[in-house]
């Protein structure tokens, strides 16, 4: 029975990719839970199967079996134009390589998510300022991306995935591309919002920066959860 406290479920999950014809098993039958507030690192060697778990999460792709739920709403077999109406509205995405619009501004940017939810542009306007000087970037908001660091960058993919309000946030290897201190800061950053907005995040890293920084840590190896710890402060 579902928890209604949840804000993911995953239920038995696998996922099985065709390689050459060849059955390549990515996830084994993975259930988890994730609660709001949680600070949750997903980690394992490569091919381990944490990246497949957040995309199946985050509605990017589908579990050959199991089940998946957002909230309350089950997302395994929703039709193409349903899960885009759940990425929209309930799921932030920060990705590795930022997927800013280059020819958009840091501050049109971080607007985009909200003028295609339809929010008035005066309301969307006040929220994107407010959230790229919470995250340090005064005075940057009419540069473009090819204008602003990497580091910079990844901050302003995450207010564009904090600024919808979405139920949880989903950075793949945020700290990849960056150098130790504007990892350091990123991650310190979101780590403020988790503790004074409630925001929910589930990262997937390599990154032991990131790891020191989690409240709950899933191990994974071989497409499988291996251990699940959880801190009560870190």
């Amino acid at each position: 029975m579902q928890q209604p406290s949840a804000i993911v479920r995953v239920d038995k999950a696998t996922k099985v990719y065709q390689r050459d014809r060849i059955p390549v098993p990515a996830l084994q039958e993975t259930s988890l839970e994730i609660q709001p507030g949680d600070f949750v690192a997903l980690v394992g060697p490569s091919g381990s199967g944490k990246t497949t778990l957040l995309n199946l999460i985050g509605g990017l792709d589908r579990p050959t079996s199991g089940r998946i739920w957002v909230g309350e709403q089950e997302i395994t077999n929703l039709g193409r134009k349903a899960l885009a109406e759940v990425r929209l509205r309930r799921i932030g995405f920060v990705f590795q390589e930022y997927n800013l619009v280059p020819v958009l501004s840091a501050l049109e940017n971080v607007e985009y998510v909200m003028l295609l939810q339809g929010i008035d542009e005066e309301q969307r306007r006040q929220e994107a300022i407010r959230l790229l000087r919470a995250l340090g970037l005064e005075g940057m908001e009419h540069r473009r991306p090819n204008e602003l660091s990497g580091g910079q960058q990844q901050r302003v993919a995450v207010a564009r995935a904090i600024a919808a309000r979405p139920v949880i946030v989903l950075p793949d290897e945020p700290t990849a591309n960056l150098d130790s201190q504007s990892g350091a800061t990123l991650m310190d950053l979101m780590r403020r919002l988790n503790e004074e907005q409630g925001t929910t995040f589930v990262f997937s890293t390599h990154d032991p920066m990131v790891v020191e920084r989690a409240s709950r840590v899933i191990r994974l190896r071989d497409g499988r959860i291996e251990a699940d710890e959880r801190w009560a402060s870190r």
